[in-house]
């Protein structure tokens, strides 16, 4: 079969379309003949070599999180049956051959039924984008009906789908993009307001949209860049979340303390196990209720993941990146 196959960790050049042996399902095991598979920044941090959370073993095929049909299941498997469309959430340690493939065999755990109504794109911008979007709003800011979110940077595979689950917990959203393509993702994520990134100058007029308030909870995804400006804007006793940042920033603790607000983060492998299945429960409810519709942006053929990692890399591009394999 048909892999993309990592020798030597470094850069997008080290991602190759290789032929690789044929995988079988074992005890407790599925394998899914896939038709998707999304690609994360982790994915990008972890062909460095260098990414604490996963330092794979050489040869590798990347990929966690992708969409297809069972085409075998092993011994002792009950959850998914032959023919079944599946999603594939494969973060958890264990069983995982990566979905940048033709073919993938995982725990089981990893593999979930696929309603009808969402295409395989869709399937594949699942896992480690939705189960974080999801441990960000209700893990860590304990998001309450009512409440306004502010996401920093809402146009990301990530901010969309953290904009739909918001709106679904009757939520105020409003997000930020620095584009005019992006500010139309977002207001067709369902964001009651749709802004420019918020500097120092402006944050007066965010403030305005919460009548002076500040919204309850921000969620930051470049925190090194922005998160002084989400300490003067935060309401008293809110939460900042970080989920994304890269590098390191001088900020006074004292706005933390005059607000009394809460700086939080999350790293979706430091999830304990229970909390990791609430996660993919709540996600597969929100998917089979409509609410959470994930957002496509660019789509690239197995062969070009290397140019995938050159637009994550360089910042280019809107939505969800997906690989579409043959």
């Amino acid at each position: 079969m048909k892999a993309i196959q990592v020798t030597q960790f470094g850069g997008p050049k080290e991602l190759i379309l290789s032929d690789v042996a044929d995988i079988v399902a074992g005890k407790g095991e599925v394998c899914v003949r896939l038709h998707a598979a999304g690609v994360n920044p982790s994915d990008t941090y972890t062909l460095t070599g260098t990414y604490a959370f996963s330092i794979p073993q050489l040869p590798y095929t990347p990929g966690l999180d992708g969409a297809g049909i069972v085409e075998a299941i092993g011994e002792g498997v009950t959850n998914v049956r032959v023919g079944d469309r599946v999603f594939i959430a494969s973060l958890m340690r264990g069983k995982n051959t990566g979905t940048f493939a033709q073919k993938i065999v995982c725990d089981s755990n990893s593999v979930h039924l696929l309603p009808d109504h969402v295409s395989f794109e869709q399937g594949a911008a699942l896992g480690v984008p939705a189960l974080t979007a999801y441990r960000a709003l209700f893990q860590r800011a304990c998001l309450k009906p009512g409440q306004t979110v502010f996401i920093h940077g809402a146009s990301g595979g990530v901010g969309l789908q953290v904009v739909q689950m918001a709106k679904a917990h009757c939520a105020k959203v409003i997000g930020t993009a620095s584009k005019p393509e992006g500010k139309k993702l977002v207001q067709q994520a369902g964001a009651d307001v749709v802004i420019d990134h918020v500097t120092e100058e402006s944050i007066e007029d965010v403030l305005a949209l919460t009548d002076g308030k500040g919204p309850d909870v921000i969620i930051e995804f470049l925190a090194n860049i922005n998160l002084e400006t989400d300490l003067k804007l935060i309401a008293p006793f809110g939460k900042i979340v970080i989920i994304g940042n890269r590098g390191s920033i001088e900020i006074n603790p004292r706005l933390a303390m005059q607000k009394e607000c809460d700086i939080l983060a999350t790293a979706l492998w430091n999830a304990p196990k229970d909390e990791y299945e609430q996660s993919i429960h709540g996600v597969i409810g929100m998917l089979n209720s409509g609410a959470l519709r994930p957002i496509i942006g660019t789509t690239l053929p197995l062969q070009q993941a290397s140019h995938g990692f050159e637009q994550l890399e360089k910042g280019i591009g809107n939505g969800k990146l997906v690989l579409i394999i043959d």
